[in-house]
């Protein structure tokens, strides 16, 4: 609870640092406001409780996964200060917004409500639609803000009919009481129709087909650091909260609930990973990419009892990878009119030690050892073996070769192509965070019990 209040407070400090015009301290002051609130977060593990009735409630499930949202915060915040630098008197707005953007985040993995979970999902999805059209001057950003807005509206409003069908089928929506309520046998039919309105809008959320069609333009359109933000923060909160929702929803659910979930996983990995490989522009790219990553995570939701420390791997994992990407992604395109592959021929000529962070970052994405991708995947497929979904393993496997596809097209785009310009200039915030980002992600490889003992 006081993790989400100071997140909170410190985006009402970013909105102050503007009165006063220390806009040009405000990166390094929320950076290090943020890893005293990491701090804050950590030392609430094993210690949680309740809180206002239960519409908070703090447990070991919560804490790590909003550690790992402060982490990704801090990574993104500290790209803000090049990334806005032309927009210099703005960026405590854009900071501001990423911090609320935080706060429901961490809201979204610690309700114990479901009034407490759609605020945080609207306060997260509302920062994330004026993130993407905060470049008004661009019509693409405006596209893309406006086809969000209006897809993930009508996303809410599912959410919301599917919550109101619970409450009338169960008359609480505390989700301790709903989860009591729902193993009884004369539970009302519209409770089922709550939870599939309810799965839908989840679905919507993590871009899972086949509700994935406006992740690519949304990707391609909005600006690249909120494209980073899209592929790696929101997407792993919105599968976290799904996978909540699901260790309660679960309950005498018919055998069919968990076909539909196998089917829509087989899917989102297969016409992910197939439109990627057509792709020549990076974040389409990293958007199809993403819809794929969607159906690995959702492998997750058939084994719910013991299935949510391989969650978290995979999640740090993939975010981690995305970041990196990211980072390099956002210094060769900086100033471009678009993140095509031509962009990045030539790369490890100009830039080597770049072309090592980006090809390790997609190597991880596609499950190659040693970096934590790769043992992320194996954890996921032992557990779906052995709560006995082999076929589902097997088209997994055969998707995570398909990947491999697309991600060599890149790789081999900066190994094989002449550069086409000469690069001048260095960013040590972005090296810095791709180097730490990915070197994360190789400890996690080294050492997954680091995070698979956490839960």
């Amino acid at each position: 609870m006081n993790t989400l209040i100071a997140i909170t407070g410190l985006g009402v400090l970013c909105l102050l640092i503007e009165i006063l015009n220390l806009t040009k301290v405000i990166v390094p002051i929320v950076i290090v406001g943020l890893l005293a609130i990491l701090g804050l977060n950590i030392g609430d593990y094993d210690h949680g409780g309740s809180f206002y009735n239960n519409m908070v409630v703090v447990d070991n499930f919560s804490v790590t996964f909003s550690s790992l949202f402060i982490v990704l915060t801090i990574f993104l915040i500290a790209m803000s200060h090049n990334f806005y630098e032309h927009h210099a008197t703005k960026i405590s707005d854009y900071i501001g917004i990423k911090l609320f953007l935080l706060s429901g985040a961490v809201a979204m993995v610690c309700f114990g409500n479901l009034a407490m979970f759609f605020l945080g999902i609207e306060v997260l999805s509302i920062s994330l639609y004026v993130l993407a059209a905060s470049n008004r001057l661009n019509l693409k950003s405006n596209e893309a803000g406006m086809k969000y807005f209006l897809l993930g509206s009508f996303a809410s409003g599912i959410i919301l009919f599917g919550i109101c069908l619970i409450y009338g089928a169960i008359g609480s929506f505390d989700m301790a009481e709903i989860q009591v309520a729902a193993t009884a046998a004369d539970v009302e039919e519209w409770f089922y129709i709550g939870i599939i309105l309810l799965s839908i809008g989840m679905l919507f959320k993590i871009a899972a087909v086949p509700f994935h069609f406006w992740a690519p333009d949304v990707y391609e359109g909005s600006p690249a650091l909120t494209t980073a933000t899209m592929s790696t923060l929101a997407k792993v909160t919105a599968m976290a909260c799904f996978f909540k929702l699901a260790v309660v929803m679960n309950t005498n659910l018919p055998e069919t609930s968990q076909t539909v979930i196998v089917v829509i996983s087989m899917l989102s990995m297969t016409v992910g990973n197939i439109m990627a490989l057509r792709q020549a522009n990076v974040k389409r790219m990293l958007a199809f990419s993403g819809i794929s990553h969607a159906g690995f995570m959702l492998m997750t939701l058939l084994n719910t009892e013991t299935a949510a420390a391989s969650l978290l791997y995979y999640a740090s994992a993939y975010s981690l990878a995305g970041i990196a990407a990211f980072a390099v992604i956002l210094y060769v395109c900086r100033d471009k009119e678009h993140e095509d592959i031509v962009n990045f021929h030539g790369l490890s000529k100009t830039n080597p030690l770049l072309a090592v962070i980006l090809t390790g970052a997609l190597l991880s994405m596609a499950g190659i050892p040693i970096f934590s991708g790769f043992f992320a995947k194996l954890v996921l497929f032992s557990q779906t073996i052995k709560a006995g979904y082999l076929v589902l393993v097997i088209v997994a496997v055969i998707n995570s070769i398909i990947s491999v596809g697309y991600y060599f097209k890149l790789i081999l785009a900066m190994y094989t192509k002449e550069p086409n310009e000469k690069r001048t200039g260095t960013s040590y915030i972005y090296y810095s965070v791709a180097v730490v980002a990915i070197l994360l992600n190789i400890v996690l490889g080294l050492l997954p019990s680091l995070v698979l003992d956490l839960l």
